[in-house]
């Protein structure tokens, strides 16, 4: 949940560490820190809070070094504190570690350690690899990783540098991501590719086992069993300013803005006229034909995109969906197998629940397609079969292109199966199909209406509590409108189906408690409407997000935001675009850190 940065190279390495840092704050941390070989010492600076709070610190008192690492980190093991910042040192201040993960040993290791005299000075797991690496170091930095890594249990990205080696840095990944940026002369580590960009587009992910020798002259990969591997560059095909927030004052409210764009990404080969195909999907289409049930699986916002797809699937495949909460899965032990079809979603293809439940599968014989953003993640490597969304950088902790697009994907996919197994209408599909590539200028049309929606948020920003409300298609899209208010806003927010209203919500709801009723449904629109009514009578201010013809939701709601014309199916890629503006200006009237929301990250990879 945390980032690693590490150079080496003909540069003064403090600068490009400490920009390296920023391009990684959303990934989401609490501390941050950096070390630089220099004048014959590792000189180390580290501080609780933002990274403008450690640029304070350094102050210009730093010596001058061509090597370094740094580091933001997110409390697991201790609170945060500039002690338990990284990076962290050994006994004899000379070898310095950052790691990302968690060391589930470690306790065990700093007894170990302790008992043959080692001093610890933080809370945290990762001060043993420093103190380990101490035992083993005999001026080869390599090979003492080679001999700590064994020892270590746990889930970990780790870099580490030495005063005698002044020009190198030695990195490892086990399950945590890592990348290599390779530059003329210079060279990298990083634990995303942000935070290399401006330096270099030419990259390659480091598999689980590996471990890179980082030089100035070139980059050795090594694999579990301590063969060199050749590695295929990957050459980062978007450009350094999609990394970057100009001119919207927050990524958030960047990357809600190019969800057209995103849309007709997402879409791009994939379909032509009303036809879908899947270049590159080598799932054999008899094992489709034939399949009996399938799993969905997820977190987060993702967890909200498989829901959409359960329905969609379920409406025109004609097949029993299962859609689970990734860190649940793998352990109500799920009844699949050969035969069986997994479906993993994750935007960073990095989280850690999600690819458990993908291992899970595995172990079990079951097939499983992963919906990711990021190449060469470890979703992506290990599933049998990847469809990338193609929605670029996603810089803010809370997901919003991300998760269009993964919509946008489990719509095509169901329409996709629908007509190989022929389950549904062929002129359903054929409507479906069309109105696809129409949905860019759909969000288009709702995002010219932003100083409305703004406004709306804006009078609301003292609520604490709200309920939203929807039916269907509809209630998926309430839960993902509501995780978006509650992590960004902090204003409490809670999605029911609205059947459940009397069920016990309807205890809670009293004079002027707010609730925000989708109904972008028509054959759900009379018992919405009811539903509308229910809380109306105890006194609820009810905003509605309806279809432009629901004039009944309309009449009874107390305001409403009304969608352009679209097919009910499709609905959801629309209809959380009005939610998405709503948090965010809700957020931002409430002052608060719209990009990195307290307590979160980005990419949540430990348990």
């Amino acid at each position: 949940m945390c980032g690693i940065i590490g150079y080496t190279g003909k540069q003064e390495a403090l600068p490009l560490l400490i920009a390296g840092l920023k391009r990684l704050e959303y990934r989401g941390y609490d501390s941050a820190g950096v070390a630089v070989i220099g004048e014959g010492r590792v000189a180390v600076c580290k501080k609780e809070g933002k990274i403008a709070v450690l640029e304070g610190a350094l102050n210009g008192n730093f010596p001058p070094g061509r090597t370094g690492i740094g580091h933001t980190r997110w409390a697991t093991h201790g609170a945060p504190t500039d002690a338990n910042a990284h990076p962290h040192l050994d006994c004899t201040g000379r070898l310095a570690v950052v790691h990302n993960g968690i060391i589930e040993n470690y306790l065990a290791l700093r007894e170990q350690l302790v008992a043959q005299g080692h001093r610890f000075v933080s809370e945290t797991d990762t001060e043993v690899i420093p103190h380990l690496l101490e035992e083993f170091y005999e001026g080869d930095l390599l090979s003492a990783v080679k001999r700590v890594i064994p020892l270590l249990r746990g889930s970990f990205a780790l870099a580490a540098v030495a005063v005698d080696e002044p020009t190198r840095v030695v990195a490892a990944r086990f399950d945590s991501p890592l990348i290599v940026g390779l530059g003329e002369d210079e060279n990298f580590v990083a634990s995303d590719i942000p935070a290399i960009l401006a330096a270099t587009r030419r990259t390659y992910v480091l598999d689980d086992g590996e471990i890179a020798d980082v030089r100035p002259e070139g980059v050795t990969v090594y694999d579990r069993n301590g063969s060199s591997r050749t590695k295929e560059v990957f050459v980062v095909n978007w450009d350094a300013a999609q990394a970057e927030k100009a001119p919207y004052p927050h990524f958030m409210l960047k990357e809600i803005h190019e969800q057209p764009q995103v849309i007709r990404e997402t879409l791009r080969g994939r379909i032509e006229g009303t036809e879908i195909a899947f270049p590159g999907l080598k799932l054999d289409p008899g094992f489709l034909k034939s399949l009996r049930r399938l799993y969905i699986t997820a977190c987060g916002t993702a967890y909200h995109a498989g829901l959409i797809g359960k329905m969609l699937i379920e409406r025109l495949v004609r097949i029993p969906v299962e859609a689970d909460i990734a860190s649940e899965f793998r352990y109500r032990d799920p009844l699949l197998g050969p035969g069986d079809l997994l479906v993993v979603v994750s935007q960073s293809g990095e989280t850690a629940d999600t690819l458990a439940a993908l291992r899970e599968a595995k172990a079990k014989g079951a097939t499983v397609l992963a919906i990711t953003n990021v190449v060469g993640s470890s979703v992506a490597r290990e599933a049998h079969e990847v469809l990338y969304t193609w929605a670029g950088p996603e810089i803010a902790v809370a997901s919003t292109k991300a998760y269009v697009a993964q919509v946008v994907l489990f719509t095509l996919l169901a329409v996709y199966l629908a007509r190989l197994r022929e389950s549904a209408p062929p002129e359903l599909l054929r409507e479906l199909a069309a109105g696809l590539p129409g949905l860019s200028e759909t969000v288009q049309a709702v995002l010219a209406r932003e100083e409305e929606i703004a406004a709306l948020a804006g009078a609301r920003k003292g609520w604490e509590h709200t309920f939203f409300i929807g039916r269907g298609l509809d209630w998926a899209v309430a839960c993902e409108g509501a995780l978006k208010l509650k992590e960004i806003s902090y204003i409490h927010a809670e999605a029911y189906a609205a059947g459940e209203l009397k069920h016990g919500t309807l205890a809670l709801v009293t004079e002027g408690v707010p609730v925000i009723a989708l109904a972008t449904q028509p054959a759900l629109w009379e018992k919405m409407q009811s539903n509308i009514r229910e809380v109306k009578a105890r006194g609820a201010d009810v905003l509605a997000v309806t279809g432009a013809k629901a004039a009944e939701i309309v009449a009874v709601a107390d305001e409403a935001i009304c969608l352009p014309p679209v097919h009910p199916l499709l609905a959801p890629v629309v209809a959380v675009v009005p939610l998405q503006l709503f948090a965010y200006y809700a957020a931002v009237a409430r002052g608060c850190d719209v990009d990195r929301p307290r307590n979160l990250a980005k990419s949540v990879t430990v348990e």
